[in-house]
């Protein structure tokens, strides 16, 4: 169940095809898909994908999609990664109702399901260790070579499974195999482990078992018990496929979900291994799996990005039967058009120089109108204070100015947005000839920016009242590497392409007082400088409210590798 359907009308990709026609030949009357993740991280954009497509094709047919948690070993899964996956779900706009699963649920099942292959010569317990086993498993130009436990007669493989399941064996002592064939050209299908010994307590079902299934035994025959009719996975599951269905077709279930792989989402400029992701969590190189940098989910929403934006991503990038790499501004780009429509617009100085209008009353406030979204009349309008001293954006003062910089310098004029035009006529420095003040004029017949002379002003910039300024910490966030393909060098370590820009702060920004009632579902564009949300989980040492950079206004980046 999804809260917003889609209403894409582009045509149908090659998964939406099949489901089309299972349905029109009568082969399935409804169809039911399921996310699986296994709850041993927290989901990346990758994931977001997967979730777009499997609840997105239920809502597409009025059917259901379940939410299972593939959670077959205890060693690396916690409630904490399951209430994060439920989070990231929900947050991204779909509801399992009452369909949430666990593969944990059907231990009991599956343990029968075991003890039925053995009892048909299908599965044996093998005394092997594990690097036996893949020495034995042969590779892909050469057959595997046989166990010497694969001719155990029944009885004695009963006896051992149901020793494993008493605890009588140490981890690794033995496994249970499928008996298929050491020689198929499949490596998959050379008698893979189906159950192996973990002396481990698990998250829901604690100390009842010490044999737990693995994942490829384990996935067909949940999506079996749930009456799941269309598998949807990534490719580096199609090899995979064969044990899928042999272990269905073997045990003749009463039904056979299809399973149908699709290309996963890379994106460059970033990694997506759970794996890796821990690594740069557990050694500190990001502050945890909701760093703003990650895309992990949590991550994304804690940048600010929206739900909308992501979705609109997953729609954009599409369903693919082949591999390809998406560039990361594809990704930015989402964010920019969902932000773009809706976001207040609001002034913020993130590199504050101080101005002073000296023929200004110095007791004098004035109150201007500011319109909250120039598109969109129908966002309404707020109240900025005007004053005697200013901020402006330091980069808009130039004091040497070359003929065609048009913001501000001594003897130009500029205009103030929504206020009036000024004129620079001195700028003061320290003693170390850093400029520390602008000492202007102001033309009070030009409020609201237009002069009633006629005059051309070409340059607008943004500003604060100093008085009233709301005084922030800015997180200016960037790409987390700066190689496109930061683990595509097996001879490198990835993390040797992190980023040291991938983060700046700035501590002493100057914003518009109506940002003191910002919350964290707020949006905003700073004017100029791109977007931005309050941060969720922090405020800055000196409690000060903290803002994230969400995205700028453009690709930086682009730009960037177009003058290289």
């Amino acid at each position: 169940m999804i809260t917003e359907k889609n209403t894409n009308s582009k045509p149908l990709d090659f998964i939406r095809q099949i489901i089309a026609n299972d349905l029109a030949t009568g082969k399935h009357k409804t169809v039911v898909t399921r996310f699986p993740p296994e709850p041993n991280g927290f989901l990346h954009i990758g994931h977001a994908k997967s979730i777009c497509l499997n609840f997105g094709i239920a809502a597409e047919n009025n059917a259901t999609c379940h939410l299972r948690f593939d959670d077959t070993n205890p060693d690396k899964e916690s409630t904490e990664y399951v209430e994060s996956i439920k989070q990231d779900v929900r947050w991204l706009g779909f509801d399992w109702g009452p369909h949430l699963y666990y593969a944990s649920d059907y231990f009991d099942q599956l343990h029968d399901f075991a003890v039925r292959l053995i009892t048909m010569g299908k599965a044996y317990v093998c005394h092997l260790s594990g690097d036996e086993i893949r020495e034995y498993r042969g590779t892909l130009t050469e057959p595997g070579k046989e166990s010497p436990y694969r001719d155990r007669s029944v009885e004695e493989n009963l006896d051992l499974f149901a020793r494993m399941r008493a605890g009588e064996f140490d981890e690794g002592a033995c496994v249970l195999r499928a008996r298929i064939d050491m020689a198929s050209p499949n490596i998959v299908l050379r008698d893979p482990v189906l159950y192996r010994i973990l002396k481990s307590t698990h998250h829901r079902t604690g100390d009842r078992w010490c044999i737990y299934p693995m994942y490829d035994f384990t996935h067909c025959l949940s999506d079996m018990l749930e009456n799941i009719t269309h598998s949807l996975c990534t490719l580096e599951f199609e090899n995979n496929r064969a044990l899928y269905d042999w272990v269905l077709d073997t045990l003749k279930t009463p039904n056979h979900p299809r399973q149908i792989e699709f290309a996963r989402l890379n994106i460059n400029y970033t990694v997506t291994s759970k794996r890796k992701l821990l690594q740069l969590v557990s050694e500190g190189h990001v502050a945890g799996w909701n760093d703003p940098r990650m895309l992990t989910i949590s991550g994304l929403r804690r940048r600010g990005y929206t739900p909308a934006s992501i979705r609109n991503f997953c729609a954009t990038v599409g369903i693919g039967r082949r591999e390809s790499w998406i560039d990361m501004g594809v990704l930015e780009n989402a964010v920019r058009d969902d932000l773009n429509s809706h976001a207040q617009r609001v002034l913020g100085v993130l590199d504050p120089l101080k101005i002073v209008l000296t023929n200004y009353p110095g007791n004098q406030t004035e109150e201007l109108i500011a319109q909250n979204h120039p598109q969109n009349p129908d966002m309404g309008t707020r109240i900025l204070p005007f004053s005697r001293e200013l901020y402006i954006e330091r980069t808009d003062f130039m004091q040497d100015a070359p003929k065609k910089f048009f913001r501000l310098s001594v003897g130009r004029e500029v205009r103030l947005r929504y206020a009036y035009l000024i004129t620079c006529q001195e700028a003061v420095k320290d003693d170390q000839g850093r400029i520390v003040e602008l000492r202007c004029t102001y033309d009070p017949a030009t409020k609201g920016g237009n002069a009633p002379d006629g005059r051309k002003v070409k340059g607008t910039i943004h500003w604060v009242s100093a008085p009233h300024a709301l005084e922030a910490e800015i997180r200016l966030y960037d790409r987390l590497f700066t190689a496109e393909y930061p683990d595509a060098d097996k001879e490198k370590d990835f993390k040797d392409f992190l980023n040291p820009d991938s983060l700046t702060i700035l501590t002493s920004c100057m914003l518009e007082p109506g940002l003191g009632q910002a919350t964290i579902d707020d949006r905003f564009q700073f004017e100029r400088q791109g977007y931005f949300c309050l941060d969720s989980e922090s405020r800055s040492s000196s409690g000060k409210p903290v803002f994230n950079r969400i995205v700028t206004l453009r690709d930086s980046w682009a730009k960037i590798s177009e003058s290289k």
